[in-house]
């Protein structure tokens, strides 16, 4: 199996389909992998395979670290588009996330003042209060919702804590707007998402949470569930031209 474990805490710049030149910013352990979710397709496998032995970063070492690639950066390029906070998990799982924050953002405005600041996240930490006012300083505050299905979402997303669907809308409706949410379309055994009953109360959810932006997207790299399959083209199309008709702007990425 393929997977991708990224070094912490920065890594890259690489291509985002969505996001253009980002800077990764991995707040998890260098060594494996750290989240509240278990996703059949994530590109750096599955947990009990990637147990990590090291850390997580400290804030002051993510920030000596950023600051001296940001350096390099402007000294001898690329411009990044983007610092996204991304990696090997779920970034607000870091326990300084909202200071990682702070601290980014400062140094963000001292080198590329243009560059905006992502982060991707699976929703989970969201019902912290620090960590919700943390996301509402950022510049795309990046939230996952793959479906509102509570047996798809145990079989496919496989939460490793308790998850309530219901009650991360509520939460998504507390960024009052300030959020982008983001879904994986598929097909796969038992995990096909693009039909009427999963994408139907999905846009509801989405009305709803009212977002100024939401990006819809399909598998890109090797999955751990090998019998999983990209959703067609002419499948998000359909997919995010409801959401357009919607009145809530919707990139597809293919």
């Amino acid at each position: 199996m393929s997977t991708i474990i990224y070094p912490s805490p920065i890594f890259g710049p690489i291509h985002s389909r969505r996001l253009g030149t980002s800077l990764g910013i991995n707040l998890l352990p260098a060594d494996g992998k750290v989240c509240t979710f278990d996703c059949i397709y994530c590109e750096c496998g599955f947990n009990a395979d990637h147990r990590p032995h090291l850390p997580m970063p400290h804030r002051q070492q993510v920030a000596e670290a950023l600051e001296a690639k940001l350096q390099d950066m402007q000294q001898n390029g690329p411009t990044p588009d983007v610092l996204t906070f991304a990696g090997n998990g779920e970034p607000t799982a870091n326990p300084e996330f909202p200071e990682i924050i702070d601290d980014t953002l400062r140094l963000r405005d001292k080198y590329f003042p243009e560059a905006k600041v992502s982060v991707l996240s699976n929703s989970t930490m969201i019902h912290r209060q620090a960590v919700h006012d943390a996301l509402m300083r950022v510049d795309n505050n990046i939230m996952k919702l793959d479906t509102v299905d509570p047996i798809y979402i145990n079989k496919v997303d496989r939460p490793t804590g308790h998850y309530d669907v219901q009650q991360i809308i509520e939460d998504l409706k507390r960024f009052n707007g300030h959020v982008i949410i983001q879904t994986m379309f598929m097909h796969g055994d038992h995990s096909d998402n693009t039909s009427e009953e999963y994408v139907g109360p999905w846009l509801e959810a989405v009305k709803a949470i009212a977002p100024r932006q939401v990006m819809i997207y399909t598998i890109d790299r090797e999955t751990p569930d090998k019998l999983l399959q990209k959703a067609t083209h002419e499948e998000l199309d359909a997919i995010r031209d409801r959401v357009i008709a919607a009145g809530i702007p919707c990139q597809a990425s293919y």
